[in-house]
């Protein structure tokens, strides 16, 4: 597929991210349109040479490239809905955070207006578009993908997951519960250690470097997964990994053990199962779908 989009790309959606979007996109020369549903959202980009829509309409026939940054997925409907129909022949880039069935939902959706479809999930923080530590995922469609690359890569590192549109979101948001769950794990550490007056500013000190030691275990524990055999020796067994005592400290200081009370729930779990003697990996057969019911689930 040669690329039929030109460099005049649309931009819909100027929070903080569709505005990085669409700012780098002008560092880089590109023609670009924006549309925000605040229409004064766009007065600092128009006057670096941004061309504002005074409707979603003339937005989205602006250009045959159209990128929506919106709140969610309903919002991808309110907005396009109206006039999707006019979109047929075009390209849609949907840098909206969905689920990955919501994903395949509005490219099954676009495809029956005669929509190439592209999901995207943006793993940066806005002042990170355009550098080299910015990396935006994407799944769906590879003819558009890789016609529009010159535009992407204006952004952020790049990477193409496969035709269905649902695995950008799935790989996005699988990585940010292993971060919200790293994160919350630490607050759990610092309200504990806050308890008897310790700033949290002191306890990340000492607990960054550990943390940051402890991922290195991660590629382990994968190849584990993967064998599926959780009997590997030099693995810390779950009997040994009972956690209780740690929920007991936490209640002793007065401190919600809610984080900690999740992981040791799976513990127990997997114990009363009969795998106490089994390496801690083997939390991921508690956590893991079941592939058939998942098929179910896709559909």
């Amino acid at each position: 597929m040669t690329n039929p989009h030109g460099t005049g790309v649309t931009v819909l959606g100027l929070g903080a991210m569709g505005s990085a979007l669409a700012a780098a996109l002008l560092d880089a020369d590109h023609e670009t349109t924006v549309w925000n549903r605040t229409p004064e959202r766009a007065a600092g980009l128009a006057a670096r040479g941004a061309k504002p829509a005074s409707s979603i309409g003339e937005a989205v026939t602006a250009h045959q490239l159209v990128i929506a940054c919106l709140l969610d997925h309903a919002s991808v409907h309110e907005t396009l809905d109206p006039v999707i129909g006019r979109m047929r022949g075009s390209a849609l880039v949907n840098l909206t955070t969905t689920t990955p069935n919501e994903a395949r939902e509005l490219a099954t959706w676009a495809a029956a207006h005669g929509v190439d479809y592209l999901d995207g999930a943006i793993m940066a923080t806005p002042p990170m578009i355009g550098t080299p530590a910015a990396s935006i995922l994407y799944s769906g469609s590879d003819e558009v993908f890789a016609a529009t690359r010159p535009v992407l890569d204006r952004w952020a590192t790049s990477t193409y997951d496969g035709e269905d549109s649902g695995l950008a979101s799935l790989f996005d948001l699988a990585m940010l519960s292993g971060m919200y769950t790293m994160f919350a794990g630490f607050l759990h550490g610092a309200a504990m250690a806050g308890s008897v007056g310790v700033s949290a500013t002191e306890f990340a000190a000492r607990a960054t470097p550990f943390l940051s030691a402890m991922t290195a275990g991660f590629a382990h524990d994968a190849a584990v997964i993967d064998r599926g055999d959780y009997t590997v020796p030099g693995q810390q067994s779950l009997d040994f990994s009972d956690l209780s005592h740690i929920v007991r400290a936490s209640e002793e200081q007065g401190v919600d053990p809610a984080p900690i009370a999740a992981v040791q729930v799976l513990i127990s779990r997997q114990i009363a199962e009969g795998h106490g003697a089994e390496g801690f990996a083997r939390l991921y057969e508690s956590l893991r779908a079941d592939r058939a019911d998942l098929t179910e689930v896709a559909r």
